[in-house]
Parts: structure tokens; sequence; C-alpha cells
């Protein structure tokens, strides 16, 4: 998908989003961006309906509508929107049906075989308290109901060897109890399986026979590795959302008349459409992935480095996602989603419940709440006018003068905006907080908002010991640019970077996005071992190598870039850090890994034990291939007046007293070296831009708009 010939072909990214649905048209280095409502009850129909408003190509029945930006003309068979053959080259697709699955708990009716006397293994956990002051802990159901978690009369030794064959009469008539219990989806987790799969193979081959409609889920494929209630966990969250998903991906590949589809993992690189069906739990956070992948690019453009520190800030119509990345993309390997531990690797993305579509609400003491309820797409804010009632962010925003009908998705009309309905929900809200007026009400939610949004900002940075200071913010997502100057005031960032699609860079971002497959080993071996029989780790390297270039290949990699790493420890400790190795794996490079988590264990905790004893928990890797490269070409900066792009002036409140005059701007026409001060307001298709007094703008030859505050 990368170098020259990417360059040449039509490429979309399509990412999916709470409200909107959002596409991005990538050709020859130029994009056409365009959005459309998200439908919650089958993504798929507003992923079909987007495109054929994008390319005017009648992929259903219903008449294109004008709703996407232009930017570049688009061919589709013989010109237009008439017949003929589609001309691009690949969909890549963030979704959020595998998340949605697991917060709504609407996945599949999963049972669970486990090793008999560890069959709760799921319900017991590891007794963690979320809530430490809380007098009676409420657990989230648990995915397997108690009735459907069964048990397999085997045993296998911590190295993988059989001290229990597997009892196959008995498992047979487990099989005939499971059947007639009707589960979709089947999880199989056997104690040590990830030395020696053959029991669960062996297994799940008996059940698939008295149930040959159900899907099956391996914690030997999904995750070998030790620790059990994270296995447990991870193989039943994939179970779970399997046939789902699968049917998902399969109805949304005959919907688009099987153009060539890859799928966004939570760990930044995509994947293609079998593999995605397969290991669903790998796109847990499949859309915000790509949103950090899209702004790390646009930064090491902007700031011309390889290494940019950035914060990311995704503020979409139902949450916001951020990242702090030190010269990197951070990603780890341990994650939560739905009260459940998903051990797979992850872009370390850290979302709160607040977006241009939280509600706002004044609680039972009287005081006024913000998210997480959100409106949603159906029926969305109140300014809408899909049925909404109850006021929103986007409310808020439009009664404080920041959002403009006339000015909403580029004044196509598309979706309209009603002001009155807005401001009559905020007065309402007024009147119930006990007599604001509801512009008072609309910076209420606003600041509350915010406030939930500075906590995020904080967690990933503040809590871990960096300064934001140091970081450029960059706001995306459709909200995100009317946020921004605010909370980088709160946190003391002296620049935001804001793209010039924003409103859609996490679709952009998943075209930029690797191909990647990864794998991984649990070796539990003293390094010092290792090092005697260093043929035993190199030979888990070649084996999961194959893998890696196996399905690689399959998604056009030829010669894939593989890259691998250690989780290590000191002997006794039970946490690990990941250190990578080079390759060929040989006792110089795992010499050379030892003294690399020395020094990271130095970094971290502030000691090494450089005498004691490190060992070698699992073996990871991680095989890549280049996406899209666009070639945007950087123009010379010109004159600094913007006037050309000045569309006059309008009241917008940035206090309750009274509204500010502030000048407004058409985003398509500032180019490159404008310069100009707040306030002021910059509309685009995309998004909205408020720039408050004390802030400056600037425009460079990327066409990004930075923004600065000036110190006075």
């Amino acid at each position: 998908m990368g170098g020259k010939g990417a360059n040449s072909m039509k490429l979309i990214g399509i990412d999916v989003g709470g409200t909107f649905t959002d596409f991005v048209l990538l050709e020859e280095g130029r994009i056409r961006v365009h959005k459309s409502p998200t439908t919650p009850d089958d993504q798929s129909r507003g992923i079909v309906a987007g495109l054929s408003e994008l390319l005017s190509f009648p992929f259903l029945s219903e008449a294109p509508s004008p709703l996407s930006q232009n930017g570049v003309g688009v061919g589709v068979g013989g010109g237009g929107g008439g017949g003929g053959e589609r001309e691009w080259g690949l969909i890549v697709h963030g979704t959020t049906a595998a998340t949605n699955a697991l917060l709504e708990r609407k996945g599949a009716r999963t049972a669970l075989l486990t090793t008999a006397g560890f069959a709760d293994v799921i319900e017991i956990g590891r007794q963690n308290r979320p809530h430490l002051y809380a007098l009676h802990q409420q657990r989230a159901p648990q995915l397997v109901l108690a009735e459907l978690r069964f048990e397999a009369i085997e045993r296998l030794d911590v190295d993988g060897n059989a001290l229990t064959p597997l009892n196959e009469a008995a498992l047979e008539e487990v099989a005939q109890q499971m059947a007639a219990a009707h589960p979709e989806s089947v999880a199989v987790v056997f104690l040590f399986s990830y030395r020696n799969p053959a029991h669960e193979e062996r297994a799940a081959g008996i059940l698939a026979r008295h149930l040959p409609n159900a899907t099956f889920s391996l914690s030997s494929h999904i995750l070998p590795e030790y620790r059990e209630y994270e296995r447990t966990a991870t193989t039943v969250v994939n179970a779970y959302v399997q046939p789902l998903a699968e049917r998902y991906l399969r109805r949304l590949s005959a919907a688009l008349g099987g153009t060539p589809i890859r799928v966004m993992q939570s760990n930044g690189g995509a994947i293609g459409i079998e593999q995605a069906s397969a290991e669903p739990a790998r796109l847990v956070l499949s859309g915000p992935a790509g949103g950090v992948v899209g702004a790390f690019a646009a930064a090491a453009q902007a700031l011309e480095s390889d290494t940019p520190h950035i914060i990311t800030f995704d503020m979409g119509g139902t949450s916001t996602d951020v990242a702090l990345c030190p010269g990197q993309i951070p990603r780890t390997g341990e994650s939560e989603i739905a009260g459940l531990p998903l051990r797979l690797p992850v872009i370390d993305i850290h979302t709160v419940g607040a977006g241009g579509g939280s509600l706002a609400f004044v609680d039972a003491g009287g005081g006024m709440r913000v998210g997480p309820q959100s409106a949603g797409a159906v029926p969305g804010p109140v300014c809408y006018g899909r049925g909404g009632t109850q006021p929103t962010v986007t409310d808020a925003n439009l009664v404080l003068g920041r959002l403009d009908g006339g000015n909403f998705l580029g004044g196509t009309g598309a979706v309209g905006l009603d002001a009155a309905a807005a401001l009559a929900a905020l007065t309402r809200l007024g009147d119930e907080l006990g007599g604001y007026s509801p512009q008072e009400a609309a910076l209420g939610v606003v600041r509350i908002a915010n406030a939930t949004m500075e906590r995020a900002l904080r967690r990933v940075s503040v809590e871990r010991g960096h300064d934001p200071r140091a970081f450029a913010l960059i706001p995306f997502g459709g909200a995100g640019p009317l946020h921004a100057c605010d909370l980088g005031s709160s946190l003391g960032v002296q620049k935001i970077l804001i793209p010039p699609s924003p409103g859609v860079l996490s679709a952009l971002g998943l075209l930029m996005a690797d191909v990647v497959h990864e794998n991984a080993q649990a070796i539990l071996c003293d390094a010092t071992a290792l090092t005697a029989d260093i043929d035993f780790l190199a030979g888990h390297f070649e084996r999961l190598a194959e893998q890696s270039r196996a399905v690689l290949a399959g998604e056009g990699v030829a010669d894939p870039r593989l890259e691998a790493a250690l989780d290590m420890r000191y002997r006794g400790q039970s946490y690990e850090l990941t250190v990578p190795i080079a390759a060929p794996i040989s006792r110089d490079s795992l010499a050379d890994a030892v003294a690399g988590f020395h020094s990271l264990h130095l970094q971290r905790y502030g000691y090494a034990m450089t005498e004691a004893a490190v060992e070698v928990v699992t073996l990871r890797l991680r095989g890549s291939g280049p996406g899209a490269q666009p070639e945007f070409q950087r123009q010379p900066l010109g004159p600094t007046d913007a006037s050309p792009a000045f569309l006059g002036e309008k009241p917008v409140w940035f206090q309750a007293d009274s509204p500010t005059p502030t000048a407004t701007y058409d985003r398509s026409r500032l180019t490159p070296g404008n310069r100009f001060t707040g306030p002021a307001i910059v509309y685009q298709f995309d998004t909205t831009t408020v720039i408050p007094p004390g802030w400056a703008a600037q425009v460079d030859g990327w066409g990004n708009l930075w923004l600065k505050k000036i110190n006075h």
C-alpha cells in the first residue's frame, strides 16, 4: 500500500464515530473529505450511503446529498454518477462495532470451556476494587453466564507435558450439554495451553461437530501468554464479539461489491478483513488509534521531526480520546475495556465520556452534570432537530455563538442547526439551576465538559511525570478545535497545531497506518539459561516471524519489517518491562536486551539490580508494511494579511456578562503566511476553531493553523 504506487490509487479511510461517519479520499497526494450521519443500528448502512455521496456512485437507490467538501474531482466509472467500475484501490476502516458490543453488553451468547476446576476464573478475577471507598462494589455482569461455563478433564504441566490426557469421552457429553444451551460462540481456555495447544485444538474439533454454526476462540491462538485470568478474559472478549464483528464485516464487504477492505487495529496498524474477523478483540480501539497515527504524522511533517512531542486531543460526538506521544506513538500490552482486562497490544489512549453530544442535566443535589451519557447520532443534540430534548455541549456552543448554523458542515444545509431549539433547551436548564440565563447555563456546560477533558489530559501528562508545557497540543475530531484553546490555557500549553482537516483526521490516519500483524509467545525462562540455549529463543522467533510473513503476504506485503521485543523482569517481580531485541536472535542481541532492561528499569523506577537474575517472560513480534504515504507539497509563505478570508463579525460569549464582537474567517481562503489574533472563529467543512482573546493564529506552509498564547 505504501510507495509511489499507493499515491496513484484512490484510497478511502472511513472512521465511524458516535454522531458522524468520516470519509477521506486520498488520490495523488490530494484529499477530499466527507461526513455522513452514523447509523447505530447497522454501521454499514451509513458507510454505504456516505460512499454513495462521496463518489456520486449509486451504491444505494437513495439520491446523493451535497454533504462532501469539494477538493478533488473523483471520476467514477465512465465519469460521473453513471455506471462503470469503481476506480479505487482500497478502503481502510475504523469501527466501533466490537467496542459497542462490549460496552452495551450486546455481544454473542458465549460459552466457555476450561480445564476442570477453573470454570470460575473469569468470575474471581483479580479481586480489584475500582472504587476504593465504596462499601458495596457493583461489578459489571460477566460476558459468560454461569450456566454456560463448562469443564474438560485434562491437565498440562508448566512445561506443556500432559499430566492428564484429554478425556474425549467425557468431552463428548459436555459437547452435548453445550449444544443444548445454543451458544453462538465458544471460548476454549486450558491451563498452560500457551506451552502446548494440542488439547485446546482437539477439544475445539470435538465441540465443532456438535456446534457446526458456532465460532471458536482458542487462548493458544488469541493470547499464548501466561496469567490465567487475563488470558481467559481476553479470549472470552474475542469470542463474545466475534460473531457480530464477522457478520458486520462480511455484510460491509458484500455491500461494497468485494472492494478490498482493511480494518484498523487498536495497536495502530491495519489488517485484512479475514484476520479482523477472526480476532476482533484487536479492534476495540480501532477509530481512536487512527486519530493518534494521523496526528503524529501531521506533527512530524509540521515540526520537521520524526520524533515530535505532542498531546493528541480527539473530541467527537460521544467521547474524548487523549494520548501523549513523547517522540513516539505510545503502546502498551495492558488495557481495560468494559471492566475486563484486554492483554493485547494497543495504543495507550485514555478515554472520557465528554463529547459534542454529551448531555447536560441537573442531578439530585441540584448541581449540573455533563456526560458521560450522550445523545449520540440518534436523536443527537437538540439543535439537530431529530427529536432531542436534552441540551448537549453542541447546543451550548451554538447558544454561545461559537457554532454557526450557516457554516456548519460547509453551510450545505445537509444537517441544519436549530438555534431557537438550542436556546429553549438551555433556557430550561438555566431555570432548573435557579434562574440562570441560557448563556450562563451554556458557559457552565462548556466549562464542566472542559474540566472533564482537562483531567484526561492531566492523566496522560502530569500524572505520568510529563510537563504539558513542553508538548504541542493537537486537537481534532469534529469538536476538538472548539475547545482546544480553553484547555491549552488551563494546562499552560503554549502552542496548538490544527491540521488542515482536523474533523476527519482519524480517517486520514487510517490510510497512513502501517499494515501490521503482531503475535507473542510465553517464554518464562532465565536470561542466563536462554543464553546457553539460544536456539530455543531463536526458534520461537522464527516461528512467529513465519506466521507474520504469511498473514502480511496475504495483504500484499512481500518483505515485512520484523521487530522483536522481550517482556523482562527481575526474578520475583510480578510486572514486566518491554525491551527491544535485535534480530536475528543471538547471544549478543540477548545480552544487549538484558542491558537495555537494566537501563529502562533504572529510568522507570529509579534503581537497577545488575547482579540479579533477569527473567524473560514473553517474546513479542511485530511485522509491518508501510501504509499510504501521501506527498503533500509545502507552499511558500505569502502575505500576513488574512482579510481575504474575513467573513465579518458576530457576537460570541466568552464570559457571562456580555458577548464579544468576534471576527470570523473561512479557512479554505486562508493562505500560508496569514496571521490574525483572537477573538476569532475559523469555519471549515469538518470543524470549527475557536480562538479566544489572548491567542494568535498563523498558517504555515503545509496549511496547518498554529495557535499560540500571547504572552503579555
